[in-house]
């Protein structure tokens, strides 16, 4: 070739490989970054841990309402938490037996305030059915008592395992439109009950109703040193109100510090002492405390 057509080649000839390796390698870094990228814009949760992950960033980011948040847990909670871990247990259970006489079983009923009670054969330890408060109204009014038989009164009972889901238990209730269910042990024998309520409550919180007692005033002194306290106050209230130093680094309210420090669910009238303030159980429900005495010592 000429001199001309020599130089033409020379201008034509390929890069060489290791501009062509460096090229390659700054492509595959540009393409792993816009990957990166993508997965932050379209993130995936791969488990339910990762998805309340994701809901409390919203959370702290603003973009949920901390009430949002709480609901959006619970819903999460619901679905993994089962029944035996909400039921209220047996020995809490207000029982109406299938040979008592109305005479007996109307004024636990009425004293009790509640609307439905589960009917066992106090023999047979089975349950019978379900009783509802409103359909004993003829009874209060009736005369006859030998015309009126309990079981013309009992609704079909639900029966459930302790180990059933408590979102697939939502589903039933809500499906046959029941309220309650007895809970069954793995032998057959009574275990608890639970209500529509009771899971409801673990997504929304405590729902109160006209029979719950009314939380009131955080504080109300009851003399000199005594006090009887909302387990609902917040400890920074509570610190700044009796000049104590309780930490509230786990905890929100007076209650869950008080919780903490008994071994199991307290009872009425159990007490504790935490600083120099003696703490004292005044009421609770099957879950929660409401009420606590405080004493102040000296």
């Amino acid at each position: 070739p000429s001199v001309y057509e020599y130089k033409v080649l020379m201008k034509e000839e390929p890069p060489s490989t290791q501009a062509e390796s460096e090229r390659l390698g700054l492509t595959k870094k540009i393409q792993k970054k816009l990957r990166s990228i993508y997965q932050n814009f379209s993130y995936k949760p791969r488990n339910k841990q990762e998805i309340a992950g994701s809901i409390r960033d919203s959370s702290d980011s603003g973009v949920l309402e901390k009430g949002t948040l709480s609901m959006m847990e619970g819903a999460l909670k619901v679905s993994t938490s089962q029944v035996r871990n909400i039921m209220v247990p047996r020995p809490q259970i207000i029982f109406v037996d299938s040979n008592e006489a109305q005479s007996e079983f109307l004024p636990r009923i009425i004293k009790s305030g509640h609307s439905r009670f589960p009917v066992i054969n106090s023999e047979t330890d089975e349950v019978e059915g379900i009783l509802l408060a409103k359909d004993l109204l003829p009874l209060l009014y009736s005369k006859k008592e030998e015309q009126l038989q309990l079981k013309d009164f009992l609704r079909t009972a639900v029966l459930v395992p302790e180990s059933k889901k408590l979102n697939t238990l939502l589903d039933e209730l809500r499906t046959t439109r029941n309220h309650m269910a007895i809970v069954m042990d793995e032998y057959g024998g009574i275990a608890g009950l639970v209500t529509i309520e009771d899971v409801l409550e673990e997504i929304v919180g405590e729902i109160e109703d006209e029979h719950d007692s009314q939380q009131g005033d955080l504080i109300k002194k009851l003399s000199k040193n005594e006090y009887l306290v909302s387990a609902l106050i917040s400890i920074e209230e509570f610190n700044q109100e009796f000049k104590s130093n309780l930490g509230n680094k786990d905890f929100e309210t007076l209650g869950g510090i008080v919780m903490h420090h008994f071994s199991k669910f307290p009872k009425v009238n159990d007490a504790i002492s935490i600083e120099n303030l003696r703490f004292i159980i005044a009421s609770k429900d099957k879950r929660r405390l409401k009420k606590i005495k405080v004493v102040k010592s000296g």
